[in-house]
């Protein structure tokens, strides 16, 4: 797994598994937001996997799946879950990139 830092608050990361929760927890953080439509590649754990791990960790985690263009709905709900989730926050999708725009639309 391969962080990117964006700020002491909130980094990316390609797909995570159940069993990388524990590393994520023990580096910190707080909550998790999967950017990853589930199904979208074969073998890929499901975002309920994930979450049952991440809420056994004491992990807050939330489902904003993105394909494509970030709509409204995606944005608004990101911005709920920066408002509302502990911080520091990990975004995750195929390759972290989803994850990053939607940390993006904080600016706009």
């Amino acid at each position: 797994m391969h962080l990117n830092k964006i700020t002491a608050d909130y980094a990316t990361t390609g797909q995570i598994t159940p069993d990388q929760i524990k590393a994520i927890a023990d580096a910190g953080y707080k909550s998790i937001v999967c950017a990853r439509p589930d199904h979208e590649e074969g073998g890929q754990p499901s975002y309920a996997e994930v979450a049952r791990a991440a809420e056994a960790a004491g992990l807050k985690i939330v489902h904003i799946p993105v394909s494509g263009m970030l709509g409204e709905g995606q944005v608004i709900r990101f911005h709920d879950a920066w408002t509302n989730l502990p911080k520091p926050m990990l975004g995750y999708c195929r390759s972290g990139a989803r994850a990053g725009s939607l940390y993006a639309t904080l600016s706009k």
